[in-house]
C-alpha cells in the first residue's frame, strides 16, 4: 500500500459517515498530493468540516480508511497522526503569553528545552510574531491571535496541516491580509495543507486544487482555473463566481441553442458528441461584452437594465433578458443607467452547456 501511495500525502478510501438513516459522507475517495494546498469548499452542512475531522481523528468514520504519509491511521489517535490543526476559534490560553501558548503543547510532550526554543523561534519568525512573544492574547488583535493559533500548529513540526475555517471570525481586511500570509507560509514550508472554507474567494486564491462538496460527496476536484472555466455540473457553475453564472434554459438543436437568446455553439468545446434536447446555457457576467465590443461577437442580444451597482473598478448590472434575470459585469468607466437597453455579446468559447436532466457539463 505504501508503494501505491507514493507521492500522496493524505488518502481517503471509500469513507462514509452516517447517523442512523442520515448520511453525512458517502463513499468518498480523495488523494492529496505531497506538498499540495487542497481546499474543501462548500455550503454549510455539505460535510467538509466532518471530512476534516475524520482525517484528524476527531470523528470516527462509519466505513472506509484514512492514510497519512502512506500509513493507515484509521484507528489511530489524533496525536499519533502527524498532523497540526488550526480551528475557527483561536482557543488560546488567556493567562499565558504568546511564547507560552506556542510552547505549551511541546512541554506536555516532553520535548527537550533547546528544541522547544528552536521551534518557537522558527514559528515566530515565519509568522512575524517575534515582537509579540511576551504579550498575552488580550493585548493582541484578531489577526495576531489567529497567527498565534497557526504558530501553535507549526511548532509541532509535522508534514500535514489542517485548517478549519481559520479566517471566518476576522473582518474583510484581516482576511485578505492573512490569506496572503497563508499563501506565503505554504510557499516557504512546502507542507501539505488541507483547508476548509465556505468562502470561494479564499478557495480560488489559496488552493492548488479545490474539492467542491455537496451532500457529503465531491462534485468536482480540479484546479481553481479549471473549476472556473469548466464547471463539471450546474451546482458548481452556480456556486463559483460572484455574481454567479447566468443560467439560461433552452434547447440544443443542430449545434444551435434556442432560449432567451439564440446562439450558434459550433465553436463550443463539447466533452462528448452533442445530442439535441433540453439544455442550460451558462454565461459568466464577466465574459459578457457591451457596447461596440459586443457588435463584433457572434452571440448578441439586448437586455433591460434594472439595477446598477458601482464598485469602483467594476460595475455590476442586474438586468433582464426577456423574462430571464441576467447579470453583467462592466468596466467601472462605462456609464449605464436604470431603464437603459444594453447591447450585449459574448464568444462561444467562454460558454458552458449543461444537460437539463442530468445537470452534467456537455
Amino acid at each position: 500500500m505504501r508503494d501505491e501511495l507514493n507521492g500522496i500525502s493524505v488518502s481517503i478510501r471509500d469513507l462514509s459517515l452516517g447517523y442512523g438513516a442520515v448520511r453525512v459522507l458517502s463513499d468518498l475517495n480523495l488523494d492529496v498530493r505531497q506538498g499540495e494546498f487542497l481546499v474543501l469548499l462548500g455550503a454549510s452542512g455539505c460535510g467538509k468540516s466532518t471530512l476534516l475531522n475524520c482525517i484528524a481523528g476527531l470523528q470516527p468514520a462509519t466505513e472506509g480508511q484514512v492514510f497519512i504519509g502512506g500509513w493507515n491511521v484509521t484507528w489511530a489517535e489524533p496525536s499519533e497522526r502527524g498532523i497540526g490543526m488550526v480551528f475557527q476559534s483561536y482557543a488560546l490560553y488567556p493567562q499565558m503569553t504568546v511564547e507560552g501558548n506556542l510552547s505549551f503543547g511541546l512541554k506536555n510532550a516532553r520535548v527537550p528545552r533547546d528544541e522547544i526554543r528552536r521551534r518557537v523561534a522558527r514559528a515566530a519568525e515565519t509568522l512575524q510574531l517575534e515582537p509579540l512573544l511576551k504579550r498575552k492574547p488580550a493585548a493582541l488583535s484578531g489577526g495576531q491571535r489567529q497567527r498565534v493559533a497557526i504558530g501553535r500548529a507549526l511548532v509541532r513540526d509535522v508534514d500535514v496541516f489542517l485548517f478549519d475555517e481559520p479566517l471566518s471570525n476576522l473582518d474583510a481586511k484581516l482576511r485578505a491580509e492573512l490569506r496572503v500570509e497563508l499563501k506565503r507560509l505554504h510557499q516557504n514550508l512546502g507542507n501539505t495543507m488541507i483547508y476548509v472554507t465556505h468562502d470561494q474567494i479564499e478557495a480560488m486564491t489559496l488552493a492548488d486544487r479545490i474539492a467542491i462538496m455537496r451532500g457529503g460527496a465531491i462534485q468536482q476536484l480540479a484546479t481553481p482555473d479549471d473549476i472556473y472555466r469548466r464547471p463539471a455540473n450546474l451546482y458548481v457553475a452556480g456556486f463559483i463566481g460572484s455574481p454567479p453564472m447566468n443560467l439560461l434554459p433552452g434547447r440544443l438543436e443542430a449545434g444551435r441553442f434556442t432560449g432567451p437568446l439564440t446562439a450558434d455553439v459550433a465553436g463550443y468545446d463539447f466533452a462528448a458528441p452533442p445530442r439535441d434536447g433540453k439544455v442550460v446555457l451558462g454565461i459568466r457576467p464577466e465574459h459578457v461584452r457591451t457596447g461596440p465590443a459586443a457588435e463584433a461577437l457572434p452571440i448578441r442580444a439586448q437586455v433591460d437594465v434594472e439595477v446598477v451597482e458601482p464598485m469602483g473598478a467594476d460595475t455590476l448590472v442586474w438586468a433582464r433578458l426577456g423574462q430571464t434575470p441576467f447579470r453583467v459585469r462592466m468596466d467601472g468607466e462605462d456609464r449605464v443607467r436604470v431603464g437603459d437597453r444594453l447591447a450585449i455579446g459574448c464568444d462561444p468559447v467562454s460558454l458552458s452547456l449543461f444537460d437539463a436532466a442530468t445537470e452534467a457539463r456537455l
